[in-house]
């Protein structure tokens, strides 16, 4: 599933395409993703002024000048294409051209430039909904999430106040949406690389100074996997298309087996299970 990365890159990528524009057409293909859609989604839709492109947590929201925001959420394999019409001059008029639509092309939007926003989603496990903007923050897909890592709400005061009293494994811990939103698996995993960090140690067990420290840590992976347009794994790719790269800096998520990174370490990383999700670690390197 996408992380806070992948969903920030695909953000960034839709910003020129549909902030500040009409869209002139929506196209509901079908009655339901994950969840029924909202009743009369495309009418809704349709006619109506994106005024900004905003993400939280794992969802991006758009606000609309209709007074709703639009809530998207990619799911395990949900895609939102960018295409830019291709357009040819017949009997004096001009037409715009875009790729035929594919099986799981599920939610078309046409802007008012000619350019076209679809959702694809093979698995079904994504979601789309629309509230009032005004309420946005108590939908139930969002009242309870905790601060942005990236915000200035989660800091080093914030961290160690929530997890001292915590007797779940570190790892658990901060993969808990309502400590901190959008963290996920793979992050999770390489931020606890570099602070030496081993994954199952007790959170509440984790000094105060190297508590503190993985705010600093989070906020350092993320931004890296941002610039490097999220980790493409199995089915993500950013809004043009393209693949993102941190996956080739992944220093020990998905590398089981294979040896430890950190200079002068001998040791092989490791993999266990924790809460149904694999943890990588260096046996060495954290404790």
């Amino acid at each position: 599933m996408p992380e806070l990365p992948e969903v920030e890159t695909v953000r960034r990528g839709l910003l020129p395409a549909m902030e500040g524009r009409i869209i002139t057409r929506a196209q509901v293909n079908r009655p339901d993703l994950r969840w029924p859609f909202p009743p009369r989604m495309a009418e809704r839709l349709t006619g109506a002024r994106v005024i900004s492109l905003r993400r939280r947590s794992k969802y991006i929201l758009a606000d609309l000048s209709t007074d709703e925001t639009l809530l998207i959420h990619l799911g395990m394999s949900g895609r939102m294409l960018i295409s830019s019409p291709t357009s040819r001059e017949t009997l004096g008029e001009w037409h715009h051209h875009h790729p035929a639509p594919e099986k799981h092309d599920h939610v078309i939007l046409d802007m008012e430039d000619g350019t076209r926003i679809t959702f694809n989603d093979a698995r079904r496990f994504g979601a789309m909904d629309l509230m009032p903007t005004a309420t946005a923050e108590t939908h139930p897909l969002l009242a309870a999430l905790g601060p942005e890592p990236l915000g200035n709400s989660f800091d080093e005061a914030y961290l160690t106040a929530r997890l001292k009293t915590r007797n779940t494994p570190i790892k658990s811990a901060l993969l808990d949406q309502h400590l901190v939103a959008g963290l996920g698996n793979i992050y999770v995993c390489e931020t606890l690389y570099r602070a030496g960090i081993h994954p199952a140690r007790k959170a509440g067990r984790i000094s105060e100074a190297r508590t503190a420290a993985l705010v600093t840590l989070i906020r350092d992976v993320l931004s890296e996997a941002i610039t490097a347009g999220g980790s493409s794994l199995r089915d993500y790719r950013q809004a043009d298309g393209e693949l993102g790269y941190f996956q080739h800096s992944f220093q020990v998520y998905g590398r089981e087996g294979e040896p430890c990174l950190t200079p002068g370490c001998t040791a092989t990383i490791r993999r266990i299970v924790q809460s149904g999700r694999s943890s990588f670690y260096c046996p060495t390197c954290q404790r």
